[in-house]
């Protein structure tokens, strides 16, 4: 009968166990930003700016550019980054903190087999004359299991499968990073060819001028200091190529670094374009809506404020008693005597703690955690307003440079036209040296300024796309 109470009670324990948890059920707040209409708006760049459309943003933006080699760079990079090494590292590392907090969840099950010798003494069992050494023997079986009747465990759970939730947004993170690194890094090193061929096709336009200047001054119709100030700007123009060739050199071993070679296994020769990637169409950029639902970091944020969230749960179960229900069966007794009928034990029943008198610390707790859920709901409200202004802000600037590209092309063509113009006069004696002079040098500085805002162009792009979020889904075979 004493059995059959104590049965019951462990079977009315685990239920209430199973319908009770402290602590609030998650949720996004209805004040997070996240939650405004506004922030699931059109973006204000795609109502205003003919440079973009309201169309959904392709998984891997990078192949719309139409470009083999920038597409197996991307794909080497998300293969081998260490970066993206680590976030995984760490994503398997939460994961296992996952199945270590699950295991909760088990009864925990002991087996054990003591065999031993000895002396009892013979004052504990009243008797006056020493006992004889004896081989003893205990053995048994232990089965212990929490109620969790007030949600702890869950609450840990919860927290930990939010955790793990937040690693895996944060190994997206560095995949839309490192996509977007090194497509960067490979329009640093188109640009660079392109900026390099203008330095040097204004170096050979000058080498010429020196040349004809030269020929000039021995036909009586120049001076010295026409050609001082030919070579003196055949100089500058010189100075333009080497930080050139730098960004060029610097942008391979970028791109090593992120592909996961060092720099002499890089393929110096894998690179042919003659410039910068660089969409002339609309770019998709969606709308408000599906950038909160795209970008990792937003997602990232979001799992951190459920995790912290389950937190105050597992804080708040603190205050209430921890019961576990156990059970025992097992032998002991004299070894020459093993398995005797007298020997068998068992006993089965809950176990309660309570640490009442430190109800204070548990309250402390609760306060932490709660100020950790106001901490996570602040960091979450402020990545999805960053989000959008990153978005919006990129946006802008792209606009503008497309505006600042079609200006500087202009006087491009309006310089060669003048550049051209100069020579022939001067050719004629129909103007002077320093006009030719002025007319070559200005023809340099807008060609090298249209250069240098195609490679912006590009960056910008690439920006907007990092701005967007996209990239993250793995790549179907």
């Amino acid at each position: 009968m004493n059995s059959l109470k104590i049965l019951s009670g462990a079977a009315l324990l685990a239920t209430l166990a199973a319908c009770t948890t402290v602590g609030p059920d998650y949720k996004v707040p209805e004040q997070a930003v996240a939650k405004r209409p506004e922030a699931a708006a059109k973006f204000l760049g795609a109502q205003q700016e003919s440079a973009y459309k309201s169309e959904p943003l392709p998984k891997h933006w990078w192949r719309l550019y139409d470009d083999p080699v920038l597409d197996q760079l991307i794909e080497q990079a998300l293969a081998a980054n260490t970066d993206l090494r680590v976030a995984a590292a760490n994503l398997e590392r939460t994961r296992a903190v996952l199945d270590q907090v699950e295991e909760a969840r088990k009864p925990d099950v002991s087996v054990g087999f003591e065999p031993m010798v000895g002396r009892i003494s013979g004052v504990s069992l009243a008797q006056p004359e020493k006992l004889p050494d004896s081989y003893m023997y205990n053995i048994g079986v232990n089965v212990s299991y929490q109620t969790d009747m007030f949600g702890k465990i869950k609450r840990a759970v919860e927290a930990a499968d939010a955790d793990t939730q937040a690693a895996q947004a944060a190994v997206d993170v560095v995949r839309v990073t490192v996509a977007a690194d090194t497509a960067h890094a490979y329009a640093d090193a188109c640009s660079a060819v392109r900026q390099i061929t203008v330095a040097e096709n204004a170096v050979d336009l000058q080498q010429k001028f020196v040349k004809l200047t030269d020929e000039r001054i021995r036909a009586g119709r120049g001076t010295a200091i026409d050609a001082a100030r030919a070579r003196s700007q055949l100089a500058q123009m010189q100075s333009a190529l080497p930080p050139l060739q730098a960004q060029h050199r610097v942008a391979y071993y970028r791109l090593a670094a992120l592909t996961g070679k060092t720099p002499q296994e890089m393929n110096m020769h894998l690179l042919q374009c003659q410039a910068a990637p660089r969409l002339t169409q609309q770019i998709p950029v969606g709308d408000g809506t599906a950038l909160l639902r795209r970008r990792p970091d937003i997602r990232q944020a979001e799992r951190n404020l459920a995790s912290a969230t389950a937190r105050i749960g597992v804080a708040t179960a603190d205050l209430y008693p921890n019961i576990e229900l156990g059970a025992s069966v097992g032998s002991t007794g004299l070894l020459d005597h093993f398995g005797a009928g007298n020997a068998f034990r068992w006993s089965l029943g809950p176990l309660i703690s309570w640490t009442l008198p430190n109800t204070g610390t548990a309250h402390s707790r609760i306060k932490q955690a709660e100020a950790g859920t106001e901490g996570a709901l602040a960091k979450f409200d402020g990545t999805v307003l960053n989000a959008l202004k990153e978005v919006e802000s990129t946006m802008t600037v792209y606009a503008r440079e497309l505006d600042r590209n079609a200006a500087l092309k202009t006087a491009r063509d309006q310089s060669a036209l003048a550049s051209e113009q100069s020579h022939k006069l001067y050719q004629y004696g129909r103007t002077d040296f320093l006009s030719v002079l002025d007319a070559d040098r200005t023809l340099a500085a807008t060609d090298a300024a249209w250069a240098a805002s195609d490679a912006a162009l590009a960056k910008d792009q690439i920006a907007l796309f990092l701005a967007l979020g996209g990239g993250w889904e793995p790549t179907k075979p």
